[in-house]
């Protein structure tokens, strides 16, 4: 009986273990290929960026025009298209923008007052995310004025009679101004996505908030007035989402009372702009360091040899920082090389972006706090408009396209994850 009994079930059981044998051997590639495998939220563990308890590291770019081009029917396929071509490259994180204020296509269009139509333009943009297994950063003001930025905020105030100061740097002391900046964070920060229904303070696909893109306040070069708003700022976030990784969007540049600024700063100027490297990223609600690397636009007499060199000295002092000063990850939020520079040839750019790969993978096989790149910035076809002297169709020049797979596959073999897109995976088993 008990033999008789036992014949249906051993086929059953036999299928099962079949089944789940072909789960745990290709359940990634198969999630990986239909974009449904679950992102976890991303932690910090001292100098590292962890998921699920395995440590990440960054390589990916910059595209932030994602929200802009998703308003419009006849642009939307564009953020599908470059997110695709980006996790078939094997990258991870993409920065955006997640503000537009005032002006064309405006997220926020008045203090309080948002359009819709874009908000969904924006839940779009997470959920194509989310679907292609990238994660976001979101960046969520600007310092310069493209897109609204402090300035726009600083005219709302003046133009309402509550504004203390038409100056650009009010932005940062202005008590009304403080209290739009964060009924906008709050705004934000609990929105439902329309597509998903996650609210943004609880979706994974959302790598990070950067609090604002490459701050200044040259009114008070002793940096108060930043830090104060920095620390405001970043415990304000905290308080709605605890969820979610914070860093601040730094250029890197070392403040006046900092020994760098002398050895590592690129001149006197990045002194007295009222930011400082370490200080700003000291602030214990930032999880993260952020640093950016343009030596084409911070000097004006150094030859390509002489940038490259020091690029490497750059990062490698910050990396220095984040490991003995912030025991935290240092991740270089942009990097670019302009088109338009006296001496350039592409094959320099080629050099350039190899350059700063290579000080990365060094510091991820030693554990050190450089944890990854984003490179500003990538676009499809037909977007010249939304070009500048740094932009790459990266499929239009294979050189660069190389470089980012073999970044990807480098990075993946220290961490020991699985890349998921099959033409990654595949150009990865072909590379030493």
């Amino acid at each position: 009986m008990a033999h008789t009994g036992n014949g249906p079930l051993i086929p059953i059981l036999g299928f099962l273990t079949c089944v789940a044998f072909i789960y745990l051997s290709f359940g990634d590639l198969w999630f990986g290929f239909k974009g449904e495998a679950e992102l976890g939220f991303v932690k910090r563990n001292g100098t590292q960026f962890v998921v699920n308890g395995k440590v990440l590291y960054v390589n990916g770019w910059n595209s932030y025009w994602f929200m802009d081009h998703a308003v419009n029917d006849d642009s939307r396929h564009r953020v599908g298209a470059m997110l695709e071509a980006g996790a078939k490259m094997g990258l991870t994180v993409c920065r955006t923008w997640a503000f537009n204020d005032g002006g064309y296509n405006a997220l926020q269009i008045s203090p309080g007052r948002f359009d819709e139509r874009v908000f969904k333009a924006l839940d779009h943009v997470i959920a194509e995310a989310k679907t292609h297994g990238v994660r976001l950063l979101l960046s969520l003001v600007n310092n310069l004025q493209a897109y609204g930025g402090k300035t726009q905020y600083v005219n709302w105030a003046w133009q309402e009679g509550v504004g203390l100061s038409s100056s650009n740097d009010s932005f940062f002391f202005d008590p009304s101004i403080r209290r739009y900046f964060k009924n906008y964070l709050t705004v934000l920060l609990t929105r439902k996505n329309s597509l998903t229904g996650i609210e943004y303070k609880n979706d994974p696909t959302i790598f990070a908030w950067e609090l604002i893109n490459e701050p200044r306040c040259m009114s008070d070069i002793s940096g108060n007035t930043l830090q104060d708003w920095i620390n405001e700022m970043t415990a304000f976030i905290k308080s709605v989402d605890n969820k979610h990784l914070l860093t601040v969007g730094l250029e890197g540049f070392y403040g006046p009372n900092s020994p760098k600024r002398l050895t590592v700063n690129p001149e006197r100027w990045a002194s007295e702009l009222g930011s400082d490297f370490v200080r700003n990223s000291e602030s214990p609600n930032i999880d993260f360091a952020s640093v950016h690397i343009y030596p084409d636009h911070w000097f004006h007499d150094q030859g390509f040899e002489e940038k490259l060199k020091f690029v490497v000295k750059w990062m490698l002092s910050h990396i220095e920082d984040g490991d003995k000063e912030l025991n935290k990850p240092v991740l270089f939020t942009e990097f670019g090389l302009s088109n338009l520079n006296k001496d350039y040839e592409p094959s320099q750019r080629d050099r350039f972006y190899k350059t700063i790969f290579d000080v990365v993978y060094k510091s991820a096989k030693r554990r050190r706090s450089g944890v990854g790149t984003l490179a500003w910035q990538f676009l499809i076809e037909g977007m010249e408009g939304f070009n500048d002297d740094f932009g790459i169709v990266p499929w239009e020049q294979d050189s660069i396209q190389r470089l980012m797979i073999e970044q990807s596959c480098r990075l993946s073999r220290v961490t020991g994850r699985h890349l998921l897109d099959k033409k990654s995976i595949d150009m990865c088993s072909q590379r030493p």
